[in-house]
């Protein structure tokens, strides 16, 4: 044979040696897996997949047959902005600023969003429609490509997609739509304890489940275009609801109700290695996991390890982590009513803890009071017609509560101060401590407080991280001050009222107040702290001097809380924060009314989104309420 043959012959079979050597590294290792969240709004588990017999969900119960199920995924927040404030960042909205509902906070310039992340490792991303972020710039890397099948959108066909498509036929503001024609029966609609049985209520929820069912329906179109597309089996598909179910004393608060949502994951044969711990298609999953792990989750599954700054634990892809041992949620500012609540879960019990334990749950809110189920609801407590379990949410709370999900799932029955369960509660309760002092949670600072003292160029992430022993300090002492039953004497929360840091002084003074200390050197601190240079404490202090002052004392902390709810004086959160302590301990008269009607209704250029919240109060408490 000639060289120049035998040469030819020995290129050609290293050439094709070469081919197919490339050939199995590509059937060993797929190209990364595309990724798909169909999400909905305002809706808990109540599907067929997850044993709701009440529920029409055909095409969500199909995926679920092909999916891991996970039985205990929370939202966080019991609310849609904040909530996905965590999915987005990857770390609790507390720990960012961004837990009230409707904010608008600075981030760190070093957080990367998960878009981002996912972009620069060569995803091309898209949603499909819903941002609501609590962020200053919502703009969190979200390249164009809409609709419902935005993958025909990419680049190449080569080119990975991360898409996330979002449904609201689901929300709220869906539930209350009239006109109505009724698909699910009323007289068959499952209701909890705590709401009444009404004609109005049994509308709402099997309005509810009608519009889970057209929700249904429009995931159907969604998966079906995925299969025609020819992307199936290349697609890891996540299918989530957004917090739980639209209806009051779900959404807004942080039970199980408020933060239990489906969480379904379906792995292609070729992704399998990717998948969640046993991960069985038709399988179900106890595993603990939130929406601060959905970031990190996603990263991980792109073959990224998540950065440093999130919080969550990937529960799937190359850099999965351990269990956790709770869940934790949490309840901020819900549009123009302040209160403050942490809770967290174990998948069985649920503990919560309360920092305004004076306050009613459910206080008007004027978007939630476009419900007619919380009308009837309302009306009804006020006419004394209501059960003990129904009558319980219109009235103050107590500082600690649990719940056994297994025998009281409308979480009823507080068990906080049974003896039987005193260590689960001392342990959730240290839980609770630890994550907020671990996270940062910058929740423990007044709304108007947080704004005065972290600088225009810092964000609350920043100052939380720069001030590790005064958050320290500050969950110790907001946690003592609201408990009365704690180790803080009234004489410490004196003491601590002269503290140099105001947000000690707020929650001491708050501590003096609910306490009902009426001795003199109370009430001189207390008197002295309504001209703190915070509006904050001083409004604080405004409150404690109507519980425990005298009738002369009473008056001058009202006319005090006319000026600190001045908007064009103090500001938006701080007037919104007034407004509340006035609509809760004082008197409302016909002149204090009027008085009220008269103050203004908001800046000229208020912060973004909340520009409302301040008119919506004065309207509330100078005319008659629903």
């Amino acid at each position: 044979m000639p060289p120049h043959t035998l040469i030819r012959g020995l290129l050609i079979g290293i050439s094709m040696a070469a081919a197919l050597s490339t050939t199995q590294r590509a059937e060993a290792e797929p190209t990364r897996p595309n990724i798909l969240w169909i999400t909905s709004e305002d809706n808990g588990p109540q599907l067929g997949c997850y044993g709701d017999t009440y529920a029409d969900t055909p095409n969500i119960d199909a995926l679920a047959a092909k999916s891991l199920r996970f039985q205990h995924c929370w939202s966080n927040a019991p609310v849609c902005a904040p909530a996905r404030t965590t999915i987005i960042s990857g770390m609790h909205a507390t720990s960012l600023g961004g837990h009230h509902m409707r904010s608008g906070v600075r981030l760190p310039a070093d957080v990367k969003l998960y878009p981002q992340v996912l972009r620069e490792a060569g995803y091309y991303c898209t949603n499909h429609s819903k941002t609501d972020y609590n962020f200053a710039n919502d703009d969190a890397g979200w390249q164009k490509g809409g609709g419902k099948s935005p993958w025909r959108s990419r680049p190449t066909e080569a080119t990975p997609f991360m898409s996330v498509i979002n449904f609201t036929v689901s929300h709220e503001s869906q539930i209350r739509k009239r006109p109505h024609t009724l698909v699910h029966d009323p007289a068959k609609a499952p209701l909890p304890k705590y709401h009444p049985d009404t004609p109005e209520v049994r509308h709402d929820w099997a309005q509810y489940y009608d519009k889970l069912t057209e929700m249904d329906k429009m995931v159907g179109g969604v998966l079906k275009d995925l299969e025609a597309d020819g992307l199936a089996d290349s697609t890891i598909i996540f299918y989530y609801g957004d917090h739980g179910s639209g209806m009051p004393r779900s959404k807004r608060w942080p039970f199980d109700s408020g933060l239990r949502v489906p969480l379904l994951v379906h792995v292609p044969e070729q992704f399998r290695s990717l998948a969640p711990k046993n991960y069985m298609p038709g399988g179900e999953s106890a595993q603990l996991v939130s929406f601060v792990d959905l970031a990190p989750t996603v990263i991980s599954l792109a073959g990224v390890k998540p950065p440093a700054n999130m919080q969550g634990v990937p529960f799937a892809g190359s850099f999965a982590g351990p269990a956790k041992p709770y869940l934790y949620g949490w309840r901020g500012r819900m549009d123009e009513r302040i209160d403050m609540v942490r809770s967290c879960t174990d998948g069985r019990y649920v503990y919560m803890r309360h920092f305004y334990p004076e306050r009613p749950y459910l206080k008007h809110v004027d978007y939630m009071f476009q419900t007619p189920t919380t009308r009837i609801w309302k009306q009804m407590f006020d006419e004394g017609k209501l059960n003990e379990d129904q009558a319980k949410f219109w009235q103050p709370k107590p500082v600690e509560e649990l719940f056994d999900l297994q025998s009281d799932p409308d979480e009823v029955k507080n068990l906080a101060g049974d003896a039987a369960h005193a260590d689960r509660v001392s342990m959730m309760r240290d839980a609770v401590h630890r994550w907020m002092i671990e996270t940062g949670d910058m929740g423990m600072f007044p709304e108007a407080e947080m704004h005065r003292v972290v600088a225009e160029d810092q964000s609350p992430r920043e100052f939380a991280l720069n001030h590790p022993g005064l958050m320290t300090r500050l969950a110790e002492t907001a946690l003592d001050a609201t408990d009365v039953d704690s180790d803080m004497s009234s004489e410490k929360a004196i003491e601590l009222s002269a503290d140099p840091e105001a947000v000690i002084r707020f929650w001491a003074v708050r501590g003096i107040g609910l306490r009902n200390a009426t001795t003199p050197a109370a009430i001189q601190a207390v008197k002295r702290a309504m001209n703190d240079e915070s509006p904050s404490v001083a409004i604080a202090a405004c409150e404690a001097i109507q519980i425990i002052g005298g009738k002369a004392e009473q008056q001058a902390a009202t006319e005090r809380l006319l000026e600190l709810a001045n908007v064009e004086t103090v500001g938006h959160f701080a007037a919104i924060e007034a407004l509340n302590v006035i609509d809760m301990g004082a008197p409302l008269d016909a002149k204090l009314k009027q008085q009220i009607a008269a103050l203004p209704r908001s800046l000229k250029k208020p912060p973004p989104r909340v520009g409302k919240y301040v008119g919506r109060l004065i309207d509330d408490m100078s005319v008659a309420t629903p």
